[in-house]
Parts: structure tokens; sequence; C-alpha cells
């Protein structure tokens, strides 16, 4: 500003007081419109809602869309053609526990390790009703996809010998609830919970991705 006539300096001196003015109003109102209610709120709400809606609105979706209470892991297990004729069924398989195992320590996860299985969960229980029954037309998909993506996992953890084939999959979630911090009060049950998918058949175009061998 030094190189600036006397006339442009108060000019840009007054455009940046005017400027300074304007940003300390808009935090106040904005630590106004997100504090809890008090006398300045009281008596001057509708002033502080008119200069922060629509376009400054603040909420707690902000720093928190959705804070997790409870933690769900999707589990599955198989039913297999053994090669010598019989059925085996193997033990619950815990995909969400691979998941984490596999970003703890990872500066790099990728989005498949992070997403793809919370987000086929979310997607199949938005589209079931309490009993599984699929509600719209997605409900179909979702079932497909989720299938989808526990018949490969299945075939990552060698859930199948040579010569073995998978028939069946069947698919649950335990969810457990979080924990409350140390300085809370709040009581929650330890125990818990299942939601157990009945068991879905492998059609044959999926067998080659589960399949240990020709049958």
């Amino acid at each position: 500003m030094a190189a600036l006539s006397l006339r442009y300096q108060i000019g840009a001196a007054l455009a940046l007081a005017v400027v300074a003015v304007a940003v300390c109003v808009h935090i106040g109102m904005v630590f106004l419109h997100v504090a809890p209610p008090n006398t300045v709120t009281k008596q001057h709400g509708k002033a502080i809602d008119d200069w922060i809606y629509p376009e400054f609105e603040q909420n707690w979706k902000l720093f928190a869309p959705n804070p997790l209470q409870q933690n769900i892991a999707v589990q599955v297990r198989a039913e297999i053609d053994v090669a010598d004729g019989g059925v085996r069924t193997t033990g619950w398989y815990d995909l969400s526990a691979q998941d984490g195992r596999a970003i703890d320590g990872n500066l790099l996860p990728s989005h498949t390790q992070q997403n793809e299985l919370r987000r086929a969960w979310d997607f199949f229980v938005a589209t079931h009703d309490a009993q599984n029954r699929p509600v719209g037309l997605r409900g179909a998909l979702s079932e497909t996809y989720l299938r989808h993506i526990v018949r490969l996992r299945l075939d990552r953890v060698n859930a199948v010998g040579e010569g073995d084939v998978v028939e069946r999959v069947q698919v649950r979630s335990r969810t457990t609830n979080v924990r409350p911090p140390t300085w809370s009060d709040e009581q929650v049950s330890d125990e818990a919970t299942y939601r157990v998918l009945p068991w879905w058949w492998i059609p044959g175009d999926d067998q080659d991705a589960t399949a240990g061998g020709a049958r």
C-alpha cells in the first residue's frame, strides 16, 4: 500500500476495515447460531436466523454426519460339496475383521478395503425389511451384489479345497454397542445381536470363482 497515493491508501484502508467488520460480524453470527440458547439468541434470534439461512446454515452433521453407536461385523459361512461326495459347512468368516486388519497400520488403504463390504451391507439393509424380504426393485440387486462380494471373499480365504464347490452361502451381521467413554454414566448392553439371512444358492455362472476344481 505504500506505493499508492494517499487517496488510494485511504480507500484501501476503508475497504479492509469493512471486510474486517463483515468477517467479525459473520463469525459472531455463526457462533451465536450454533451456541446453546442464551439471552442474546432469545432477543435477536430472528436477526441471527436471517443472517445465517439459507447460505450459511450450520449443524452438527458437518462434523459427524452419522456418528457410530454400534459396531457391525458382516460374516459369512458356506455349504460346500467336497470332492469325495460329502457336504461340509464351514465356520463363520468375519469379513469385516479381515478388512479391519488390512486397514490397520495402512497409510493408504484402498477404497475396497474401507467401503465395499460396509456399503454392500448398508445397501442390503436399506432395501429389505426386518424379515429380510426385498422392498422395491433394488432389493434383488442388493442381494446379488452382496452375494457376489462374499463369494469372492470366500475364494480369497481359501475356504474351498481342490475339487470342492460352494453350493450355498449364508450371511449374518453381528452388532455390538460402542462403549461409552469412561467419563460417561451411560449404560449400554455389551451383548451381541445377530441378523441372520437365509441360505443363498450360488448360481452356476458364479461357481468358477468359488470352485477349487472341476466337479
